[in-house]
């Protein structure tokens, strides 16, 4: 005779179901981040492949010829390479919802630099190669192109992108605020632009009526198109839809506030907790600057809610607002989400301002009892923001929350502070069950990439380690 399962086993097989189809869901977002970065190799392949189908070597006759020929290479491998950088930042939300924006743009910046070497030697190759072919020197030759409308933009279009990569290089960037940096870095549209009428007539490499062509233009369109639609047209339409205001403004902590935000039918923005959005507040101070911030609590239909601390000029603006400030956003975005875990356990550990994101993330989740444990860091009491919300979640009824409140040791690149560290804690006696954990962490940059090293080092697959940076 079978006799009924008991509840422990009932409860361990509903865990092992979930766990099982968390990973079906992360194998197929996996298999989906493959193709993407397969589909950009393959956007450099197609553009080699269709200038030698249409004849390319034909043209290499002699050194001079071949020296030409591979500046073209090169030109048309650094092109493809800055439309596929512009794809990256339009925020299309098939790249959102598989790698997220900040994965999305670090992969742009990886791109910048072989962009730029690409298109540098494309400019140096091509007047070498005709410089010989003509039977002058480099500077004559490059006298010969500025006298060209077409080649005088190409130019053009390269000294934009040198500025753009020299203001993205950290070093450098550091030395900008946030508002001279974007508007240097929005030149790349404009070199990419401005490139076009040399690229088509130049050379005939692009023939009207050739496969090329109408590979390069499309491509153009898609970079562009989504810029257009994604960057502007949605979060226009979005913003007007949802008349989303500032409803009111509460003091946290000193330095700290949230934000209260009401307008229609928010849960058509279908928020995850754990995403952010891009909000501009049209005051005089604070229009002409766009922020992303995480939401702090799951938006209902008619509210949603920010928090905001005061790390600048921009931010403390923020703080200042009135009720009544009409409010744009785009988004949301974000891949640090529930959806996105694959163990059957959850490990948080966040810091500062990092809890926003971490209190609508576990106030969205479905968590059972013993499932998630919760690590919450300040270097004192002031810094506890939140921290109430946190234990009153439902969602962590018969979970854990620790706090670890201190200064970290002078001269010691840790995260914990220096009491826990004298009393001998590690992030695996914290965390017992973090091999069986999905991590979720959030704070300053520098502290967040020290628990990620505690985290690697205890064993830690990447796949279960989960972050998200809004730094530029």
């Amino acid at each position: 005779m079978r006799t009924a399962p008991t509840p422990r086993a009932g409860a361990r097989r509903a865990v092992d179901t979930v766990a099982r189809e968390r990973r079906i869901r992360s194998r197929r977002r996996m298999r989906a981040a493959d193709l993407m970065v397969a589909a950009v190799w393959l956007s450099v392949a197609l553009a080699v492949s269709l200038w030698l189908a249409y004849g390319g070597m034909n043209l290499v006759t002699d050194p001079a010829s071949a020296i030409t020929a591979l500046g073209i290479v090169t030109g048309l491998v650094g092109t493809d390479l800055i439309l596929v950088m512009l794809v990256l930042a339009a925020r299309i939300p098939a790249i959102d919802r598989v790698i997220g924006q900040d994965k999305a743009m670090a992969f742009h910046r990886k791109l910048g630099k072989p962009a730029l070497y690409l298109i540098l030697a494309h400019a140096v190759l091509l007047t070498v190669g005709y410089a010989m072919s003509d039977g002058s020197n480099v500077v004559a030759e490059t006298i010969g192109f500025l006298q060209s409308k077409d080649l005088l933009l190409g130019y053009l279009a390269l000294t934009l992108l040198v500025a753009v990569v020299v203001s993205s290089v950290v070093a450098v960037r550091r030395r900008f605020s946030y508002e001279a940096w974007h508007l240097i870095h929005l030149l790349s549209y404009l070199a990419v632009l401005v490139a076009v009428p040399h690229q088509l007539s130049t050379g005939g490499v692009l023939a009207g009526g050739s496969v090329q062509r109408v590979y390069w233009l499309g491509l153009y369109v898609l970079a562009f198109g989504s810029i257009g639609v994604f960057r502007f047209l949605v979060p226009m339409i979005r913003s007007a839809r949802h008349g989303i205001r500032v409803a009111g403004v509460e003091q946290v902590a000193p330095g700290v506030v949230s934000l209260y935000l009401t307008g229609r039918e928010l849960g058509r923005l279908q928020t995850a907790g754990g995403q952010y959005a891009i909000w501009r507040f049209w005051t005089g101070s604070t229009w002409w600057h766009a922020h992303p911030i995480s939401f702090s609590a799951v938006p209902t239909d008619t509210m949603a809610r920010i928090t905001v601390r005061d790390l600048g000029r921009g931010s403390a603006a923020i703080g200042r607002v009135r009720p009544g400030t009409r409010v744009s956003i785009e988004g949301p975005y974000g891949v640090f989400t529930d959806a996105h875990r694959v163990a059957p356990k959850l490990a948080v550990i966040a810091a500062g301002i990092g809890i926003t994101p971490i209190r609508s993330l576990l106030e969205h989740s479905q968590l059972r009892p013993g499932e998630a444990t919760v690590i919450l860091r300040g270097t004192d009491p002031d810094q506890s923001y939140l921290w109430n919300e946190i234990t009153a979640l439902r969602s962590m009824r018969g979970n854990v929350v620790y706090t670890m409140l201190g200064a970290r040791p002078p001269g010691l690149a840790t995260w914990m502070s220096a009491e826990a560290l004298a009393r001998g804690v590690t992030i695996s006696s914290a965390l017992p069950e973090l091999l069986r954990s999905d991590l979720y962490v959030c704070g300053p940059q520098s502290w967040t990439d020290l628990v990620i090293r505690d985290a690697r080092a205890a064993g830690m697959p990447e796949s279960q380690i989960h972050v998200e940076r809004f730094d530029w």
